[in-house]
């Protein structure tokens, strides 16, 4: 058992780091509606980061959208739905375990790209939460998240920008 689970973590540590220098896919046929309506309350997140089925799962649980009713007309509903489901991740699903409801912050591969942040940097009211990506990523809104254009914050909280040796239980 401990074999296939260290098989298991070595598959994701090996297809995470080959994702390091991989920005997802951002769409072209971003809909309105996705920006204005998901947009409206957090970063419209990009639909590679998540497989079909947690789209799925999130788009049928808007009236509980993590603690608030974001329902939406069915047929805009259906519009978002088609959008994320047509362009969710499928390379990325090894890295995902991301919890009930999915939270892209519960995904190996957000945990491998801010492993190195110290726990305070969340409580920072800059930040807030761990899914207010535009706190430290200026440009999240267009899909853009590279640590060149960081903000202020993350140094204010002793980030260097140097990786240390990724290290998951």
């Amino acid at each position: 058992m401990k074999t296939l689970q260290a098989t298991a973590w070595l598959a994701a540590v090996l297809v995470a780091l080959s994702a390091q220098a991989h920005q997802p896919d951002i769409p072209a046929d971003i809909p309105p509606e996705y920006t204005t309506e998901c947009g409206g309350c957090h970063v419209a997140y990009l639909p590679a980061l998540l497989p079909e089925s947690e789209w799925q799962d999130i788009m049928r649980q808007l009236d509980k959208h993590y603690g608030s009713d974001a329902g939406l007309g069915e047929e805009t509903r259906k519009r978002i739905e088609d959008f994320l489901t047509q362009n969710a991740g499928s390379r990325w699903k090894l890295l995902f375990g991301a919890g009930d409801p999915p939270r892209l912050t519960s995904t190996q591969w957000w945990r491998i790209h801010h492993h190195e942040l110290p726990d305070d940097i969340w409580n920072d009211k800059r930040v807030g939460s761990r899914s207010n990506c535009a706190a430290c990523h200026p440009k999240a809104e267009k899909g853009l998240f590279d640590k060149k254009d960081l903000t202020k914050t993350p140094s204010d909280h002793g980030f260097t920008g140097e990786r240390p040796p990724v290290s998951l239980p």
